[in-house]
């Protein structure tokens, strides 16, 4: 079953995207090393994520945190708050860590091995090339007023607006169509 959505461009975005509704009511799927265990499986970084604990689970959910702080306040101007400084140095330091391992195998199989720390490693360094590259120019939140993902807009009209069409983008839609069926109702 895949229950956590993909569809901001980048995998450091995605993370950020495990908390929902930040001005709201803020919605947590990374609650358990369980779900910690399945968001990384289904974001094809290892094949079998192994033992994770809680001690993981807060340093996954710590990146996550400093990668949307960062996104918010890019490009840093000084002086940077030390909110925001402690997350550059915690996105830098976890940038540092390996990566999953890749291999494959005599049929073509590719198999991804590692632990928390590759996994880390590849969501941070993917944060410092988003942060550090010419896709942050086209970084947008969502325009659902109460959703707060990130995402790429890699558009060719560069004019995406929504996270997501199954989620946001539908319920505007819906929103639009009832508000016209009930103008002409009338």
């Amino acid at each position: 079953m895949d229950d956590f959505v993909f569809v901001s461009g980048r995998l450091s975005l995605d993370l950020a995207g495990t908390l929902l509704w930040r001005r709201s009511r803020r919605t947590e799927l990374l609650r358990s090393p369980d779900d910690l265990r399945r968001w990384i499986h289904q974001a094809g970084l290892l094949d079998a994520p192994g033992l994770l604990d809680a001690r993981a689970l807060s340093r996954m959910c710590r990146l996550r945190e400093a990668v949307y702080a960062l996104v918010g306040a890019w490009p840093l101007t000084p002086p940077a708050d030390s909110e925001v400084r402690e997350a550059l140095a915690e996105v830098n330091e976890t940038a540092r860590l390996p990566l999953p391992r890749l291999q494959l195998d005599e049929d073509g199989r590719l198999t991804r091995t590692g632990g928390i720390d590759e996994v880390l490693g590849a969501v941070a360094r993917d944060a410092v090339d988003l942060l550090g590259g010419t896709d942050f120019t086209r970084v947008r939140e969502c325009l659902n007023e109460d959703c707060t993902r990130l995402f790429v807009d890699l558009s060719r009209s560069a004019n995406r607006r929504w996270c997501g069409m199954s989620e946001c983008g539908n319920r505007h839609k819906v929103a639009n169509y009832r508000k016209r069926r009930q103008g002409t109702a009338r």
